[in-house]
Order: structure tokens, then C-alpha cells, then sequence
């Protein structure tokens, strides 16, 4: 029974990490979870702590991401073995990341330097596991432990100045922090306590600087959340009430200097409706001086390739193409072993080209914004690149593929993330839900209820300056982890010669 007690406490660290997150919004369990990891790969082989980090990650994902299933089977068209299949493949393959950090850690270190490791080797590679996971082949960066934050002296103290990958960093801290407690020496006992009190204080006092600045004076915006349901969304016979839908709920709000419509919202190529519905919705904005974003598909006839993109109906019209596709949703990565999941999933609009980098900022409400379409707003680093020219954020998404799941809090919360990290607001309008306008520190201004046909409107003001994070992105995290990871090391095999 002794020996499966680290398994054990593996289990549960997983199985309680997604309720750090939202809906749930316990972040104080984060810390608490990585305690229970760190804790079980103490005393542990290499292949034990590969295991117990597999064990972990089964149980985190299985729990937190459980509604790929809800996605593929009832929106994605797999029928129920297919998704259940397809879901346990998904978690099994970012169930590596955390034994593969507990696996490195061991091969490294052994049993040598038991409080360098708790206090600083499973940290560190906690973190860069996780930055892995953000980008590696397609990436997935979602349940960071620093996206829990954003409530938390942690998040509005270290967001703006390291991004989530240090408010990870500060997390895992706490949790080796606190697993030094135990130690039966009194003075790393007290030096873990103090060290938790100053990390805590710390991220309070930096939470009070005001890294950005107004631009100008702030302007309503209105954004709009049809509620269109799934199955409909793409059906022809829909297709004009669709239209006249967002139409009517924008005639409703000619009083803001900004309209925000969801992705894709008009289900119909842009060269369809460029020349007479979209020139008319133009020329009925302009008396009243309000611009105009869309979420729609583009069709690029010359090569016949399709793009997800957004465009802005003003007098001065922009677009911006996605540029980071959802995999398996919107593109097949390695398509020649991959090929066989496009049979079994029939998603609409599921072979996108993928848009440019270095492309023109849209210009809207009289400044140029940093856009995002749907997942792309995981990827903090990506909002960097219209940064800091860019006012103010913009994110259309449809969160309806998650059904009433825990996706679209998550992903809000992920939203949140962004707006901390670069000090600016965020607007982000979505099909179903969750529509919210965001303020730079994080905080919800105003949100739509799901499921349901709605509008928020919301003063923002828009933004200059930079924060540190935009300045350097997580190169600068990653590097000084790296840096001390090889410098731990090398110390480690300089001790090993010795001896």
C-alpha cells in the first residue's frame, strides 16, 4: 500500500487541478496539486516519476478537457465510439508532457539535492513542459496553471511583467515552497514560510504599477452574440435570417463607435456579399460614425483556398486572416497519417488556409487593433505581434462547438489572461457565449448570459505603452529557466566528479 501512495497522490493532483480554473474558479488548488505531483516524485526512479507525471496528466485532462468528446460527437458528427476514442488519444498524448517533466527531473538530478529540485528543478520543468505544450507540433497551451490566476496577487502581479508562463513559474514555487515545509529541518521550514510570504507580497505590490496608459477617451462599443445554433448555422435556408438578425440587433445600437459580431457570423463567402449586402450595411453606419467588425469566410478564388477572417466595415475596410488553426478542427496536421480523422469527423469549414504573419492591422473606432479569431487568443505570445501599436483587443470566437461545458468559461478565463498581459481591454463577441467586454486588469466589465441572443455594451478607452511582457515575450521566462536548469546541472555533474 506505501508503494502506491505517490500514484495516489498523483491521481488526485490531477483529478482537482481543473477545478483551479473557471467555472469553478478555485485557484487556490493549483498550488495544491503540484504539491501532491512534486511530492509523489520524490524518492522516485526516473521511470516512476514518468508514471506518476503520466498518472497526473490522465487525470487533469481526462477531467479538464473532457468536453473534446462533448465537441466531436455532437457537433463534430463522430458518432460515440469514435469521439470517445478520439478524446482518450488527445489526453493520452498531453498526459507526456508532465511525465516527461517528472521523468527529465529524475534523469538529471536522481537522488542528489532534494531541496534543489523541490524548490527549483520541478519548477522549472513544470513550466517548460508547459511551454512546450503551447507550441509544440500544433499546441495546445489550455489549463496552464497560470491562466488559473487572474483573480490571484499572482496573476495581476506577474502577468503583465512575465506573462501566464510566470505566473506558472510562481505557482509551482508555491507548491515546492510549501512541500519544503514538511522538511524536518527548522530552518528550511521558516525559510519556505518567509519565501511564500515574500512571493505573495511581492506579486501584490507589482500588481499595483500601471505598465500602460489611455490613448484617448473611451467610446462605447456593442457586441453581439446571435445565438445561432450549430446546426443550423451553415444550413442555406438559414442563411438570410442570419443576416437579418445581426442586422436588426445592429441597427439597435447605432449610439456605439464600435459593433463587434462573432466568428463567421455571416455564412457566406466575403465575395458574396462584399458588393451589395456589406456596401449597404457601410453606407447605413457611416451617418452615424460607428465601425464595424465581422467574423466571415474569404475565399481566395485565384488559388482557391479558403480563409477564417475578419473584416472591418468602415470607410478605410481591413481584414486579417487566422494565422493559428485549431488542428483536426480547421486543418489536418500530418495529413498522411492524420487522414482517416477527417473521415470520421464532418466539421463544416474544416480545411482553412492559414493566414500570413506580418499582416496589416485592422483600423477600427479610429485606432489599429490586435485581432485574434477563436483559439488564437491562447497563444499570448502571438498577441504580441500588432503590439504595442495596437489600442485595444479584439477576439471573435464561436465556443458553441462546447455545448454547455466547461470550455467557454475556460476560455474567458484565457481572454482574461491576455488583457492582464498586455494592459489593454478586450472585447471579444462569440455565437453562444461567453461575450464579455474585458478591462487591462483582467477584471469583466460586462458578459452575455449563454445560450441566449444577447448584446453587451461596454465603455473601453483605448491604450499605449507596453508592459515588459510585450516587450519580450515568454523568450524571456523560458531563457532564464533554461539557463538555470543547464546551471543546476552542471553543478550536479561537477559534485558527481568529485565524489
Amino acid at each position: 500500500m506505501r508503494r502506491l501512495i505517490p500514484y495516489l497522490l498523483a491521481l488526485l493532483g490531477g483529478l482537482f487541478l481543473p477545478f483551479a480554473f473557471s467555472p469553478y474558479n478555485w485557484p487556490w488548488l493549483a498550488p495544491v496539486c503540484l504539491f501532491l505531483l512534486f511530492a509523489s516524485w520524490l524518492n522516485a526512479t526516473p521511470l516512476q516519476a514518468f508514471a506518476r507525471g503520466f498518472l497526473f496528466g490522465v487525470a487533469q485532462f481526462g477531467v479538464g478537457i473532457s468536453w473534446v468528446y462533448l465537441s466531436m460527437h455532437h457537433y463534430g458528427g463522430a458518432n460515440r465510439i469514435e469521439a470517445i476514442g478520439l478524446t482518450i488519444l488527445i489526453v493520452l498524448i498531453l498526459s507526456c508532457y508532465p511525465a516527461l517533466a517528472g521523468w527529465l527531473a529524475l534523469r538529471l538530478f536522481g537522488d542528489r539535492g532534494k531541496q534543489i529540485k523541490i524548490l527549483l528543478v520541478y519548477p522549472i520543468l513544470w513550466v517548460i513542459f508547459e511551454w512546450l505544450r503551447g507550441w509544440f507540433v500544433a499546441g495546445l497551451p489550455w489549463l496552464l496553471v497560470g491562466s488559473s490566476q487572474v483573480d490571484t496577487p499572482l496573476g495581476f502581479g506577474l502577468a503583465p511583467l512575465l506573462g501566464v508562463y510566470g505566473v506558472s513559474l510562481a505557482v509551482a514555487l508555491l507548491a515546492g515552497l510549501s512541500l519544503s515545509i514538511f522538511d524536518r529541518n527548522d530552518w528550511q521550514r521558516r525559510g519556505a514560510m518567509m519565501g511564500i510570504g515574500i512571493l505573495i507580497v511581492l506579486c501584490a505590490l507589482l500588481g499595483r504599477i500601471q505598465w500602460t496608459q489611455p490613448a484617448g477617451p473611451p467610446f462605447k462599443v456593442a457586441l453581439l452574440q446571435g445565438n445561432i445554433p450549430q446546426n443550423q448555422k451553415w444550413q442555406p435556408e438559414f442563411q438570410q435570417a442570419t443576416l437579418q438578425l445581426y442586422t436588426g440587433m445592429t441597427r439597435q445600437h447605432w449610439d456605439a463607435r464600435l459593433i463587434v459580431w462573432p466568428e463567421t457570423a455571416i455564412p457566406a463567402y466575403y465575395h458574396q456579399v462584399k458588393d451589395v449586402w456589406l456596401d449597404n450595411l457601410r453606407k447605413e453606419a457611416a451617418p452615424h460614425n460607428t465601425d464595424i467588425i465581422i467574423g466571415i469566410p474569404w475565399l481566395d478564388m485565384s488559388e482557391n483556398r479558403y480563409y477564417n477572417a475578419m473584416i472591418s466595415v468602415t470607410e478605410k475596410p481591413g481584414k486579417y486572416f487566422k494565422r493559428h488553426l485549431v488542428p483536426f478542427g480547421e486543418y489536418l496536421p500530418f495529413r498522411q497519417v492524420f487522414g482517416w480523422v477527417f473521415e470520421i469527423l464532418k466539421i463544416p469549414f474544416s480545411d482553412f488556409a492559414r493566414g500570413e504573419n506580418g499582416q496589416e492591422p485592422i483600423q477600427a473606432a479610429g485606432y489599429p487593433i490586435a485581432a485574434s479569431i477563436c483559439f488564437e487568443d491562447v497563444f499570448g505570445d502571438e498577441a504580441r505581434n500588432a503590439l504595442p501599436q495596437a489600442a485595444y483587443l479584439v477576439n471573435l470566437t464561436n465556443d458553441s462547438w462546447f455545448g454547455d461545458s466547461m470550455a467557454p468559461h475556460q476560455h474567458l478565463q484565457i481572454a482574461r489572461m491576455r488583457a492582464l498581459e498586455t494592459g489593454r481591454f478586450m472585447v471579444r463577441a462569440t455565437n453562444t457565449g461567453i461575450t464579455a467586454a474585458i478591462a487591462p486588469n483582467g477584471k469583466i466589465i460586462s458578459q452575455a448570459p449563454m445560450f441566449e441572443q444577447s448584446s453587451v455594451t461596454a465603455e473601453i478607452t483605448p491604450m499605449s505603452g507596453s508592459t515588459p511582457y510585450i516587450r519580450f515575450g515568454d523568450w524571456m521566462v523560458i531563457g532564464i529557466l533554461v539557463g538555470v536548469l543547464i546551471f543546476l546541472r552542471t553543478q550536479c555533474v561537477r559534485h558527481q566528479a568529485v565524489e
